[in-house]
């Protein structure tokens, strides 16, 4: 089990047509989400976030993770190394859509601790947010931030996963749509 953040060069991206086994990630806050015909698990982890979504017998399953973290090849529909900027559609049976934007985004330390206290000011008020321990070599620790909007026919996850040592921010909307 990944116990420590990561380092951002090591970050992939990857989607499952199944779920994952809970105890293959160190969990730091969940939500669980229904409305209409599905359902979606929401957790922020040690290295990004992992969202199951089940609706009408098919599961996909959503993880920002290190590359080193050890998951199954079986069913994998995407995976990714975050670099620059990407955009990915995956069509699934029975009409369901899922897209997902995501980037990696280098920025200048000052406009990363500006960043960084507005997720923090913004989290107490709405969405889910964990703050990590510093690791040492800077004097705050790192952030996830995730904002759900939850609808009829789709559900819209926004993700933001700071990095202090690197000065990166990891920014993700991915979108599950039902028919």
């Amino acid at each position: 089990m990944l116990t420590a953040r990561p380092k951002v060069a090591e970050l992939v991206f990857q989607v499952y047509g199944r779920a994952l086994h809970p105890e293959l990630f160190e969990v730091h806050a969940s939500r669980t989400v229904k409305r209409g015909k599905y359902e979606a698990k929401i957790d922020i982890t040690s290295a990004g976030h992992v969202v199951c979504w089940r609706y009408a017998g098919l599961t996909l399953t959503e993880v920002a993770t290190s590359a080193t973290h050890p998951l199954p090849e079986r069913r994998r529909l995407l995976s990714a190394k975050l670099r620059g900027r990407r955009n990915e559609h995956v069509p699934c049976r029975g009409g369901v859509d899922y897209q997902v934007g995501f980037q990696l985004e280098p920025v200048e330390p000052e406009i990363f601790w500006i960043f960084q206290q507005e997720l923090a000011r913004d989290g107490e008020h709405k969405g889910m947010i964990h703050r990590f321990d510093s690791s040492g070599r800077m004097a705050l620790g790192a952030l996830s931030y995730i904002n759900v909007d939850v609808r009829d026919r789709q559900l819209l996850v926004q993700a933001f996963h700071t990095f202090p040592d690197d000065y990166a921010i990891v920014k993700s909307e991915s979108r599950f749509r039902i028919p």
